[in-house]
């Protein structure tokens, strides 16, 4: 059984000793000489900004969630992963609020850009769909419903931004950011994952929607880094519930986006606090959709 401890709700990591590189949205990240130690706490981000009211067990789920993938997938790329399971030397300390929710990774240099793949058309592709007919500049075929699955999944990358909202940008523009031959490395391992991940998720009863990977290299070495078809990189849609035509039921954050657009919250700072059954509904959507894709209750 869990300790209390494990199952404390973390909104942020404080671990003396241990050098801390940043905080992003989500996840806290150490320095640790040529590796890095990526924490992830129970913030939520929505709409770019981070909200006040952690969601309890998120953290467990993405970490628990990447690694399942990351070692599931291992023989399309290689991944970042030394370990989410050995805290030894100097993480022993913190070895009992580390487990579960950290990863010790292998530093590289990150690909700068967002490797997003549609299967279906939703979300901001649908946006500019329905302006547009295209998503990234490629063309698609006129009368798509929203949610309609997809001909065939497409590469939709966007920039990195630090601050604000990436930016969707098309393949030749990827390929006058990071040269032609890389731009096709991330694009096919990018579709490859998906269609890997799809099938796999389809037999579980999740349609895997849209995702975004990320990459990096170490030399000549494409490396899958930072998460892998969590909630909250991707957008899980329940198989029995599927109707193209409107918006989907999720298991993801798509569950808060909801409810902020209700309350018709202006997407600015300060966010405001989620009432205690949207926490509690969302924790469970992120824990249904571990344990459908994995086959067995979060650790």
């Amino acid at each position: 059984m869990a300790s209390p401890q494990m199952n404390a709700v973390v909104s942020q990591t404080n671990f003396p000793g241990l050098t801390l590189r940043g905080r992003g949205k989500v996840r806290d990240i150490y320095e640790l000489g040529d590796r890095l130690l990526i924490v992830a706490t129970d913030r939520l981000s929505a709409f770019d900004v981070v909200l006040p009211t952690p969601i309890p067990d998120k953290g467990r789920v993405l970490t628990q969630l990447s690694v399942f993938w990351f070692e599931k997938l291992a023989d399309v790329v290689p991944h970042h992963v030394i370990t989410a399971t050995d805290f030894t030397g100097e993480l022993a300390p913190y070895a009992e609020s580390l487990r579960g929710r950290a990863m010790l990774v292998r530093k590289t240099e990150p690909a700068p850009i967002e490797c997003v793949v549609r299967g279906y058309i939703t979300g901001s592709g649908w946006k500019d769909y329905q302006k547009t007919g295209r998503i990234c500049g490629i063309p698609l075929p006129a009368g798509l419903r929203e949610s309609d699955r997809l001909p065939e999944p497409i590469f939709t990358p966007s920039t990195k931004a630090t601050t604000g909202h990436d930016e969707n940008i098309s393949f030749e523009e990827t390929v006058e950011r990071v040269g032609r031959k890389l731009a096709e490395r991330l694009r096919d391992t990018s579709l490859e994952i998906y269609n890997r991940a799809v099938q796999h998720a389809s037999a579980r009863g999740i349609i895997i929607a849209d995702t975004k990977f990320e990459f990096g290299l170490r030399g000549d070495h494409l490396i899958w880094i930072d998460e892998a078809l969590t909630p909250d990189s991707s957008r899980f849609w329940p198989v029995d519930q599927y109707q193209p035509g409107r918006s989907q039921p999720s298991f993801d954050k798509q569950y808060v986006r909801d409810y902020l657009e209700k309350i018709q919250w202006d997407k600015q700072p300060p966010a405001p606090v989620l009432p205690p059954e949207v926490v509690q509904a969302t924790t469970a959507k992120y824990r249904e959709a571990y344990e459908r894709i994995t086959g067995h209750a979060l650790n």
